[in-house]
């Protein structure tokens, strides 16, 4: 079978952080065939595949398209070659309309005027040919992240490339946008084009995937037909161990309410309601995770609980105090802390240093601050406690974290959030984007604070993650809770259907508040 791709020992090292992100590394894919490219955070995958698209230059090594020499020193020479990229921190212009960032360079025009109504439609062909349904007219700033992923792939589409770069692509997606994109990337192959699949869910590897390579520590360990190997034998080539791919906690022991709200009216974008009359408990000593498709009010939720978005009605209280109307600084001095779902965008200032990240959200207390200058020494103590407590790799004092894996940079969000033993945990999305490694990390983390006595309040998409986290699960639609399901008996199948908008058999009625 001719090969699409053929990579030859690639070396890369990044001086300034004295990382070798690829060492010797040989990577080739066949042409029509969906090839996922696997590794811990930081093993580097996607600085492979930077290189493969022009982002990065390789210090040594060959690349081959196509079984011709090919030399990619920027995007557009690998655009030239046919080669597209879906980041997975999207580069979209978030004031421009989806057909605005879909043809954006290549917008048609009359006499040098550009043709909206033309550009619309030509997404709405582009879209009903992929189908990858969008409104062409929408905002990208309006539409949920998942639907600006779905963006990014029709705006690769559209300038006809044959071999397709996905970066976690399924990171940010719900279980239904999963599927809809796994029958997406086998048609994609099935018509010839080649598709490369960044990822770190080994059970979509094993779903949509024909071969799959394995990196650990900037090296190739192995490439293998996806039939052949189990998900557990890629997890242990992947980190070099034996993983755990189950949780392994004791059952709950509840105590007092440290979270309650009451029937919380939340307007989302527009002034448009977003959440509508949500009542909820979370105890000292339990994880009560909210499920749901994204989109359904569980991001505005978070941040009215955390005060980055105002209440219109009800009321929320925590340890006995109205925190409803209190500042973010406020609610973190009476015991909260917040997970966000960005860490890149508001979990972390990756402008800035590791140390100014991790005493930002205690840098007014003592001993970190004296008549309001910041102290140096405390600060450094603090990041290096935080560094060696949750095994930050390549994280130095002093120095900057743009560089760091997404793994390691959601690890520093957590030392930052946990550090004083909070009353209560508001995680959002947790391990978007981690491998099996670190997904493994965060989810002792989360069991071992429960344990401690911090009431966890968890928002995931990840069913398999609710089911093995959470206590109790209360299943958000539309902006309300649906339903309150005991995770020990609950299954796919019923928070499935409280997540479509249905409800379960009469003994398990819709509660006004999650108890």
């Amino acid at each position: 079978m001719p090969l699409a791709v053929d990579m030859r020992h690639i070396r890369k090292y990044f001086p300034t952080s004295n990382v070798l992100a690829c060492d010797d590394v040989s990577f080739s894919v066949n042409r029509g065939e969906v090839h996922a490219l696997v590794g811990e955070n930081g093993a580097g995958k996607t600085t492979l595949m930077n290189i493969l698209y022009g982002l990065i230059a390789p210090d040594e090594g060959q690349i081959f398209i196509n079984e011709q020499p090919a030399h990619i020193s920027h995007p557009n020479d690998a655009i030239r070659l046919g080669i597209g990229m879906v980041h997975q921190h999207f580069k979209l212009v978030p004031s421009f309309t989806i057909a605005q960032n879909i043809m954006l360079g290549i917008e048609p025009n009359r006499a040098g005027f550009i043709d909206a109504a033309d550009e619309a439609e030509k997404v709405r062909q582009l879209s009903e040919d992929f189908g990858l349904p969008v409104d062409p007219n929408a905002r990208v700033a309006d539409i949920s992240v998942g639907m600006q992923q779905r963006v990014e792939i029709l705006k690769t589409l559209q300038r006809n490339a044959q071999i397709l770069i996905l970066d976690e692509p399924t990171a940010v997606l719900t279980p239904q946008e999963v599927r809809e994109l796994y029958i997406v990337i086998r048609k994609l192959a099935a018509d010839g084009r080649t598709i490369i699949l960044i990822t770190h869910k080994l059970l979509e590897v094993k779903e949509v995937a024909d071969r799959v390579s394995v990196m650990r520590r900037g090296r190739m360990v192995g490439t293998h037909n996806v039939a052949d190997v189990s998900i557990r034998q890629m997890a242990n080539l992947m980190v070099g161990r034996e993983v755990i791919l189950r949780v392994d906690k004791q059952p709950a022991k509840p105590g007092e309410v440290v979270l309650s709200a009451e029937n919380l009216l939340i307007a989302g974008h527009g002034g448009i309601p977003a959440v509508f009359g949500v009542s909820l408990e979370v105890r000292a000593g339990e994880i009560l995770g909210i499920a749901g498709v994204s989109g359904n009010g569980q991001t505005e939720l978070v941040e009215a609980l955390t005060g980055l978005r105002p209440v219109e009605g009800g009321k929320i209280m925590l340890l006995g105090k109205d925190i409803t109307h209190a500042s973010v600084r406020d609610r973190r001095r009476a015991g909260m802390a917040h997970v966000p779902e960005d860490r890149m965008v508001m979990g972390l200032n990756l402008k800035t240093n590791l140390d100014e990240n991790v005493v930002v959200t205690h840098y007014h207390d003592e001993p970190y601050s004296e008549r309001g200058f910041l102290r140096a020494n405390p600060i450094r103590k603090l990041a290096r406690q935080i560094i060696d407590a949750f095994q930050i790799k390549s994280a130095r004092v002093g120095e900057e974290i743009k560089t760091l894996s997404g793994g390691n940079l959601q690890k520093v969000v957590l030392g930052r959030e946990l550090y004083g033993k909070p009353r209560l945990i508001i995680v959002n999305q947790p391990t978007r984007g981690l491998d099996v490694g670190s997904i493994e990390f965060v989810h002792k983390t989360l069991i071992q604070e429960r344990d401690s006595g911090a009431a966890v309040l968890l928002v995931s998409v990840e069913l398999d993650e609710i089911l093995a986290l959470s206590d109790r699960i209360a299943v958000m639609f539309a902006g309300r809770i649906m339903g309150v399901l005991d995770a020990t008996i609950a299954t796919e199948q019923d928070i499935g259907i409280l997540m479509a908008g249905g409800s379960l058999e009469a003994e398990t009625p819709i509660p006004e508040k999650v108890q």
